[in-house]
């Protein structure tokens, strides 16, 4: 089980520096989570370009060129941002009790470990 949710903000843990020309220390958005390969990716982060084929629509508007677009990176490479420091944190899960018309309920809820704050 991922610890990595859709929508988290993330930042690049490893690999080349900005100044290599690498994503390291780059934060963004995780767009999707791809379980089955233990992969994500991030809003800006692991660009390649593609070149797509020319060709036209029902408008007759020219489509393709050479476009780029987010490739998934490893879970590994990426942690989540702690929402009260901005660091890159360790995701824990803890028991939190809620009280729902008069019944209480037990609710597991994610929590950055360096500052404690609910994700």
């Amino acid at each position: 089980m991922a610890k990595i949710k859709k929508g988290d903000l993330v930042q690049v843990i490893s690999g080349a520096t900005e100044d290599r020309g690498g994503d390291r220390g780059k934060q963004g958005r995780v767009i999707e989570v791809l379980a089955d390969k233990d992969r994500v990716i991030v809003e800006g982060i692991n660009l390649v370009t593609k070149h797509v084929r020319v060709g036209q629509t029902q408008r007759g508007t020219k489509t393709g060129g050479i476009e780029t677009h987010e490739a998934p990176i490893h879970v590994s490479n990426v942690a989540v941002v702690d929402p009260k420091t901005k660091k890159p944190t360790r995701i824990g899960y803890r028991e939190e009790t809620v009280e729902k018309n008069g019944v209480k309920k037990a609710v597991r809820v994610r929590y950055a470990k360096k500052s404690g704050e609910k994700l």
